[in-house]
């Protein structure tokens, strides 16, 4: 009979409800792990993710000769970690004379390898090379936002594939209310070739424009590279579907008579009944003939009293 251990302890309790599905998770942790060589330029590269991201990010510095992403039985220390730190997103980065300055960027379900991208890493500039004012600098923990470049992220599949790894990767906690005043950053993410993406970050930094809108300017402060699509694999059909339940309670109820348009919003349709108004009976005494015989009364048109004939006395 299989023996299931209970927390003992009010921190051990914590700690597992902190892991346990919830309906409405919270921001995704990412993972940032080294293989078995790393050249200088994903050193710096894996660096400055967890810089972008240090309000939700794990850092493992030591490196790791038994991961070996897209191989069988190269994935379990990845899922064992993934476990472990409670990441559903991680990245790993390695070097080799084969694939050089690799960096793998994958998201994984209930703690199993959900898809992966793998990318070359050319032309990297750390923000160290960036000089810019330093009070127009992100705050840690902002919401960026996100533009994508090209059509090719619409039409191609591995493109399509990484604006959805990176979305996930920089996209931070899901938030149902948001302060414009507090965006200070833009990923910027153009589709130079059918396999190969520039991505850079930069600074939003307002001006005035004579108007209660201001006009917004972009600064770069990094980082910027190019990133150069070498494989990638998609989730398995039954583990996307899995991932795409929702549970019950978060499922909108259809509302009765109601529909949505874009320019005019909710829009609600009332049924009322035919008012039969000829039918329907009058009160005898009414406050407008009350009205009307008053102003009459003092007016002086009122009703004329007629004397009525003394009764004649029999003789």
């Amino acid at each position: 009979m299989l023996h299931i251990k209970t927390p003992k302890t009010g921190r051990a309790r914590r700690e597992l409800k902190k892991i346990a599905p919830k309906l409405v998770e919270t921001g995704k942790k990412t993972l940032i792990l080294h293989g078995t060589k790393t050249s200088n330029v994903i050193n710096n590269v894996l660096t400055e993710i967890y810089h972008l991201k240090k309000d939700n990010a794990v850092k493992y510095t030591k490196r790791n000769d038994n991961i070996r992403p897209f191989e069988s039985g190269g994935e379990t220390s990845l899922e064992f970690y993934s476990l472990k730190t409670d990441c559903s997103l991680f990245v790993f980065g390695s070097h080799s004379k084969k694939r050089p300055d690799n960096l793998v960027i994958g998201r994984t379900y209930d703690h199993h390898i959900y898809d992966l991208v793998e990318v070359g890493v050319e032309n990297f500039k750390s923000m160290l090379s960036f000089s810019y004012d330093k009070k127009f600098a992100p705050l840690i923990g902002s919401k960026p936002f996100f533009a994508f470049i090209g059509e090719g992220f619409e039409n191609v599949e591995e493109l399509k594939h990484i604006k959805e790894v990176l979305l996930d990767l920089f996209n931070g906690q899901v938030v149902t209310n948001l302060n414009l005043a507090g965006l200070d950053r833009v990923f910027v993410c153009t589709a130079v070739s059918s396999n190969k993406v520039f991505f850079t970050h930069c600074a939003l930094r307002m001006k005035k424009s004579g108007t209660i809108v201001p006009r917004m300017e972009l600064v770069e402060v990094g980082p910027s590279m190019d990133l150069v699509i070498r494989r990638h694999r998609l989730a398995d059909e039954s583990l996307r579907k899995q991932s795409l339940k929702t549970a019950p309670e978060l499922k909108m109820r259809k509302e009765k008579n109601v529909s949505r348009d874009i320019i005019e919003g909710k829009i609600g349709k009332v049924y009322i009944p035919d008012q039969q108004v000829g039918s329907v009976p009058l009160p005898n005494k009414s406050k407008g003939l009350k009205r009307e015989r008053r102003e009459a009364k003092t007016k002086g048109v009122g009703k004329t009293h007629v004397d009525k004939k003394p009764k004649q006395q029999d003789s």
